[in-house]
């Protein structure tokens, strides 16, 4: 595994995760869709919120389970709390430093067959 500092595109949202990029997820419901986010999933204890949590903004559709974080100043979602694994972060893979996004597999997955 490896450690990646991330952020958004102002700054003012930073973060640490410690991961192995074997994939990124690209799901096809209507917000990831219209985000474009490439996504990787962590566990708690990989993840360092360098900002606090109460600093960036939220949003919830749908169901209202899942929890988008992003910077209220520059729009970018670095993270989110995913419906279907409310335990993890699912990290937006391009708000980390040094990937080579063309080198990591992409794996399709349906969000929009949920219910």
């Amino acid at each position: 595994m490896a450690t990646y500092s991330g952020s958004c595109h102002c700054g003012r949202v930073r973060f640490e995760v410690q991961v192995e990029l074997d994939h990124v997820r690209v799901c096809d419901c209507s917000i990831c869709r219209r985000r474009g986010a490439l996504i990787h999933r962590v566990l708690d204890s990989d993840f360092k919120l360098l900002t606090p949590l109460e600093n960036l903004s939220r949003y919830k559709f749908h169901t209202r389970q899942a929890t988008d974080y992003f910077c209220p100043n520059c729009g970018i979602l670095p993270f989110r709390r995913p419906r279907t694994a409310p335990n993890l972060w699912a990290v937006n893979v391009r708000c980390l430093d040094g990937v080579d996004l063309d080198a990591i597999p992409v794996k399709r997955v349906h969000g929009s067959r949920l219910p």
